[in-house]
């Protein structure tokens, strides 16, 4: 069904880097939500009416705030294609992330009206009437939520969409959710126990708990999360295709929104190679990403001295020793200074965002270590935190 509706009103669906083809899918998927929420409230509202249910009419509440989660979601994806302005030149693509945060604490919203709801019915229980065309009507909900769930866990995976990832979960709670409903009212029906009011307080409890959940993730990307390690990963694998590079250091990456992403990286290459030609490269390496990946980069030029073996030696003894450490350290930038008493080892050390070892203490086991080795040498450090996860050292790194 998926791919029936894919090619039914999404053009050229199989491009899914394309902006115009993501906003189709994501405009998509909201009219799925509210054309099947309304016919699920419909449905339950009626049938919660019937039977004096509050747990089956707070999921028909729940429904049609899932239609108006839907309906955010539209108007984000709308939102988020407006092209770049004055005011605004990265974009407003950032308005996907902030419709899954208006998303999420809706959820949040009907959670503690259900509680509040259930709370009211445990003080003063009521007698549900139970029919068959209430467990029919719950049992087709569940049937159409799983469905959904499915829909927009696809389609949210496609186009690397947190809102529809939000939204797909939000249809797996809802399933959870209609199933304890439907148990509640079955067992009232056939036990003298009534379970409506407290089994209403668990869906509550459990909405509020992945409410909580879904704000967590769509506030992310707002506060500026760290790339995952397989991106880093990548990014690293690829540059070091190019000829004449020799390593890279001090990733970065904003992101203002899915498809507009912008990086920096520093790329070291031989301090004896022709300017010329490693300008060339970077360049090449600017434009691929971006041709390729859709990826913004701008590299910075590090000139490494590949010539004097002595600061290779070095390098590679001080790399092996900061991973000694901790494996997530690295070094980079490393050059010497001879003196007439003593000789400067210059270079930056890069530690994790949050790490064990304040930077000074970090700074004289390293100073201490190199000195055992070297008593003549002193080492300036420069300790500076990582905007993305550290690869770990290579064989070659270690040598």
């Amino acid at each position: 069904m998926t791919e029936l509706l894919a090619k039914l009103f999404v053009r050229n669906h199989e491009n899914t880097k394309d902006p115009a083809v993501r906003t189709a899918y994501g405009k998509l998927s909201g009219w799925v939500g509210i054309v099947c929420n309304v016919l699920l409230c419909a449905g339950k509202f009626l049938v919660g009416l019937f039977s004096g249910s509050v747990s089956i009419t707070a999921d028909a509440a729940n429904n049609l705030s899932d239609a108006s989660s839907s309906v955010i979601s539209l108007i984000g994806f709308k939102l988020s294609e407006k092209q770049a302005d004055e005011e605004h030149p990265y974009g407003h693509a950032r308005y996907e992330y902030l419709s899954g945060l208006m998303v999420a604490m809706l959820v949040i919203l009907i959670g503690f009206e259900l509680l509040k709801s259930s709370i009211d019915k445990i003080i003063h229980p009521e007698a549900v009437v139970f029919s068959w065309v209430s467990v029919g009507v719950l049992a087709g909900s569940i049937l159409m939520k799983l469905w959904m769930m499915c829909f927009n866990l696809r389609v949210g995976k496609r186009i690397d969409s947190q809102a529809l990832l939000a939204t797909a979960a939000d249809s797996r709670n809802d399933v959870i959710s209609t199933g304890a409903v439907l148990a509640a009212l079955l067992l009232s029906a056939f036990t003298p126990l009534e379970l409506d009011g407290w089994m209403g307080l668990l869906v509550a409890a459990f909405i509020l708990w992945s409410g909580a959940g879904l704000v967590r993730d769509a506030m992310s990307p707002l506060l500026g999360k760290a790339p995952d390690a397989e991106t880093v990963e990548h990014i690293r694998d690829r540059i070091m295709q190019y000829p004449g590079v020799i390593g890279t250091h001090d990733l970065m990456i904003h992101d203002y929104g899915p498809g507009r992403q912008f990086a920096s990286v520093h790329v070291e290459m031989a301090a004896e190679a022709d300017v010329l030609a490693s300008h060339d490269v970077i360049d090449n390496i600017e434009r691929d990403f971006l041709r390729e990946e859709g990826l913004n980069m701008v590299v910075h030029y590090d000139p490494i001295v590949t010539a004097d073996a002595a600061v290779g030696d070095l390098r590679r003894e001080i790399t092996g020793i900061v991973a000694k450490i901790d494996e997530r350290l690295s070094i980079h930038d490393l050059r010497i200074v001879p003196g007439t008493s003593h000789t400067n080892v210059i270079f930056d050390c890069v530690r994790p965002p949050e790490f064990g070892i304040p930077d000074k203490q970090l700074e004289r086991e390293i100073q201490q270590a190199v000195r055992e080795r070297h008593p003549d040498h002193f080492c300036v450090i420069t300790v500076e935190a990582s905007f993305a996860p550290i690869p770990k050292m290579r064989s070659e790194e270690l040598a």
